[in-house]
């Protein structure tokens, strides 16, 4: 961390449904700048007279730009935080980007119990997740990582199963897919590089303090 860096807070955003929430809750706290925005072609959007610093970066990336210290701190999903096992701090959640992780499905496919799917694949973008979750139950599956839209997996035969994210669960729906097992809900945390909260407590520690207040109903100006 250099001289230069310790004049600035640096805030990572994620591109996708949670950089709207998450700048609302920042600006209504004056943590902006001009031309902030998720579709910006500037890879680094500096507010000098606050001395913030905002960079926006894809959901996967984010934790690493934190952990390395690219970052002070940043936003991101729980998801995305126990699927990479970054060494960051987690200080609060901040209540919105609600979804919750789950098992589904094809309907055909449904069975009593969720050991009778022993040895089935099972497609997802979380497989340390998914591992985890199958292993404390103690069932043995394949697993099958993918990056795209997962319930295109058991549709063509790729796996039996999935595990992914769901808001309203209309797309399981949609693909007629049925919800057997909760494994994870999440939500929107805001997490800080570990060298970055001891030489910024104090500017960490007021953003985080007033985000609090704000959740609690309590416009700070």
């Amino acid at each position: 961390m250099t001289s230069v860096d310790m004049n600035y807070l640096t805030i990572a955003l994620p591109k996708g449904k949670l950089f709207k929430p998450a700048t609302d809750m920042l600006a209504q706290l004056g943590y902006s700048a001009e031309d902030l925005s998720e579709n910006s072609r500037k890879l680094v959007i500096t507010n000098e007279d606050a001395k913030l610093r905002f960079i926006i970066t894809k959901t996967s990336d984010l934790p690493t730009y934190v952990e390395y210290g690219a970052a002070d701190i940043g936003v991101i999903g729980k998801d995305v935080l126990v699927e990479d096992k970054r060494d960051v701090y987690e200080l609060i959640d901040l209540g919105f980007g609600f979804c919750r992780m789950v098992v589904a499905v094809p309907r055909h496919l449904q069975r009593e119990k969720l050991s009778d799917y022993a040895h089935m694949r099972v497609a997802t973008k979380y497989p340390v997740i998914a591992e985890q979750f199958f292993r404390d139950k103690g069932v043995q599956v394949e697993f099958i990582k993918l990056n795209g839209s997962i319930e295109l997996a058991p549709m063509v035969g790729l796996s039996e199963l999935i595990v992914d994210l769901v808001e309203t669960g209309r797309t399981l729906k949609e693909n007629n897919l049925v919800e057997i097992a909760s494994v994870l809900p999440t939500t929107a945390r805001l997490i800080a590089n570990r060298v970055s909260f001891k030489m910024k407590f104090e500017r960490i520690h007021q953003l985080t303090a007033g985000l609090k207040q704000q959740m609690e109903g309590r416009v700070v100006k």
